[in-house]
């Protein structure tokens, strides 16, 4: 009976360090998944951001030679 009983709490000690080393495979998965999803959420705001800019750099461009050709249309008359 002692014998058996050992047995058992040495399974149970095993399980538990098992389910434990378990568990913490699966939270480091489920941190690298998150990690994972915040940098591609932040390379995608990134993108949009640097075409934003450049749309607004093209338009600067675009309206200051427009109005840079038109000024001097009317000094040169």
């Amino acid at each position: 009976m002692r014998n058996s009983l050992a047995q058992f709490e040495e399974a149970l000690v095993e399980e538990t360090y098992a389910d434990r080393e378990r568990r913490s495979a699966v939270e480091r998965k489920v941190a690298a998944r998150a990690d994972e999803r915040r940098r591609a959420k932040a390379h995608r705001h990134g993108s949009l951001r640097f075409a934003v800019l450049v749309l607004v750099l093209v338009a600067t461009a675009v309206l200051v030679t427009v109005v840079m050709f038109e000024t001097l249309y009317i000094v040169m008359g």
